[in-house]
């Protein structure tokens, strides 16, 4: 079994212009446009259950392994749009209960290394 090392995970809380990524760093912006039309940060019912950061962690690393997605170092999650990103940053904290073996995976591969 291949080891990963844990990813660092920095949460934007306040709307403000994003630097530019280097090459192995991923964007997650919450709600999570699921493609169907809007722009991000738009209120939309079927995004709004699209805000679990632990499952979408959790997909993002399922996409690297299927070759959907490019490998990853570090990983960037634009909350600002959400009316309380405070959720975020106890998910990645271990202050909201796990539900999911997912969820237990997440924890031991990323952490929070910023909130602002």
């Amino acid at each position: 079994m291949t080891r990963i090392d844990p990813i660092p995970v920095t949460v934007i809380t306040q709307a403000r212009p994003l630097l530019a990524l280097d090459p192995g760093t991923a964007l997650l912006r919450l709600p999570a446009n699921s493609g169907h039309g809007h722009e991000d940060g738009q209120h939309c019912v079927a995004c709004a259950a699209r805000t679990d950061v632990r499952a979408l962690l959790y997909d993002m690393l399922e996409e690297v392994k299927r070759d959907m997605r490019p490998a990853f170092t570090k990983v960037v999650v634009d909350a600002s749009a959400l009316s309380d990103a405070s959720v975020v940053v106890a998910a990645l904290t271990g202050k909201l209960p796990a539900t999911a073996l997912r969820d237990h995976t997440v924890a031991r591969l990323f952490y929070l290394a910023d909130a602002a």
